[in-house]
């Protein structure tokens, strides 16, 4: 995700958690507030796409954990 989300931990499961958990907060504040760009900046489609995706997964109720590392 180009550094808008990361994970941190002292083991690799720990990181996966801590990843998972930033995803899902950038995922709910697009979904609560929308996306907005200056009229100069080209948003990455593709990037966008995969952030409703994973709105849609967990306003479902699912896990996001396999798309994320799929």
């Amino acid at each position: 995700l180009g550094g808008f989300a990361q994970g941190e931990g002292s083991s690799l499961q720990e990181a996966a958690d801590d990843l998972v958990c930033s995803v899902l907060r950038l995922v709910m504040a697009l979904r609560a507030s929308g996306f907005r760009t200056c009229p100069e900046a080209r948003p990455d489609i593709e990037m966008m796409n995969f952030l409703h995706e994973l709105g849609d997964v967990a306003a479902a109720g699912g896990d996001i954990r396999a798309r994320v590392f799929a």
